[in-house]
């Protein structure tokens, strides 16, 4: 360890390190109270906050949030371990639910931002050290205390110029990742711009018409539960799966397998279409998506297998494009039923008008315009999440140094 620093357990270094208050939660009135939502990317935000009762339930000064506070996620996956300092007193009375714990520094032993960039050096700890199981993981008040270690230099002035750089260094990394998001954000605006151009500027062969009058689309089955596995040989399809803008994506390590028993007619084929028909995420219902593999997916519930009817000019392909247009995507939600959930039905989404081409040999032009497009985005795409995944590393490069004495 470097002349003049101490390795302390986080407990011993605390005046204060509990969790807050179960809420009794009111409209209007009482005090603020902080929720695990609002604890992200090292920031605390009052968006998500609510309001709870403290005549109901007091609050004791302990509980009540102050400038130098450190707030650390504490129970669930995906949640747990996420830290953020209070740099500044809240703008009104404020505390936190029991999913999160307050870290408060000893008076006088850290310079206060310093005290919040170290919680944040121990952070992927934190993330990895939950006890329990699923959506239970928990961090204990024992466990914080007693487990995880802090490094710090005794020196206050010595903390300051650590606290100096790491501010400077990361608004400049911070700049740069919003410089690449925005980046990707124009690339993917531009196929955008480019795929809706296509249903306005319509050539001479372009008719428009129902979707009922062009396809089925038939709900899937509700598979059960008790045979979800996390491995397996065929994989079942959520809403999950979906993203906003159309397409497939793996769920990684939250991706759910069937060991069951399967009805005939549920285990899809390449190139078959599915539609979202709840909204599980902003932006997902409606959104389509066309199966990679055959043999290996799964029809579950909640979306919907669209099929052409006789005597149609249809691709799935090309009909894969005119889902993802603006125009169609926002008649499914407004048609939408459901304030928190909304859910759509075969019959609604029949009712939506489209626009196509019954030239075949059109249809299959546009699709490989826009795939070549789309496989632009896509590379785009790749470099830019590179871009992003090397700014992080630089961000916990950066941190490792300067609680290890380099920087």
């Amino acid at each position: 360890m470097t002349n003049g620093w101490k390795t302390m357990k986080l407990g011993d270094v605390c005046s204060f390190l509990n969790r807050g208050v179960s809420p009794k939660y009111i409209e209007e009135g009482g005090i603020l109270v902080l929720n695990q939502r609002c604890v992200r990317d090292h920031q605390v935000s009052f968006d998500a906050a609510r309001r709870h009762d403290a005549k109901a339930k007091k609050v004791s000064s302990e509980r009540r949030l102050q400038a130098g506070d450190v707030l650390v996620n504490s129970t669930g996956t995906g949640t747990l371990g996420r830290v953020a300092q209070l740099r500044a007193d809240p703008p009104e009375p404020t505390t936190v639910d029991s999913h999160v714990t307050i870290v408060r520094p000893t008076p006088g032993m850290f310079f206060q931002e310093f005290f919040g960039y170290m919680l944040r050096d121990i952070e992927d700890e934190l993330k990895e050290s939950g006890e329990g199981c699923g959506g239970q993981t928990e961090l204990g008040r024992s466990l914080l205390a007693e487990k995880f270690q802090v490094r710090f230099p005794e020196s206050l002035s010595e903390q300051k110029q650590i606290v100096c750089v790491l501010d400077e260094t990361l608004e400049g990394i911070a700049k740069a990742c919003s410089d690449v998001v925005r980046n990707f954000q124009n690339a993917r605006a531009l196929f955008e711009s480019h795929l809706q151009s296509v249903f306005t500027q319509r050539g001479k062969t372009w008719v428009e018409k129902p979707l009922s009058e062009l396809c089925d689309i038939k709900h899937g089955f509700a598979f059960k539960s008790e045979f979800f596995t996390d491995s397996g040989d065929y994989i079942l399809l959520t809403p999950g799966n979906f993203y906003e803008s159309g397409g497939y994506r793996d769920r990684g390590e939250k991706q759910k397998y069937y060991c069951g028993e399967i009805p005939d007619g549920f285990i899809l084929s390449e190139g078959d279409m599915l539609v979202a028909m709840t909204e599980q995420a902003a932006g997902l219902l409606g959104s389509p998506i066309l199966i990679p593999e055959s043999g290996r997916f799964l029809h579950n519930q909640r979306l919907g297998l669209v099929t052409k009817k006789p005597g149609v000019p249809w691709t799935n392909e090309f009909f894969f494009h005119v889902f993802n247009t603006q125009a169609v995507r926002k008649e499914i939600h407004d048609t939408a039923s459901g304030v928190k959930v909304r859910h759509t039905s075969p019959t609604k989404i029949g009712d939506v008008v489209v626009a196509f081409p019954t030239n075949l040999s059109e249809q299959k032009r546009i699709v490989s315009n826009l795939a070549s497009l789309s496989g632009e985005t896509q590379r785009l795409e790749s470099i830019y999440q590179q871009k992003l995944a090397a700014l992080e590393a630089l961000k916990k490069s950066l941190l490792n140094e300067a609680f290890t004495g380099k920087l």
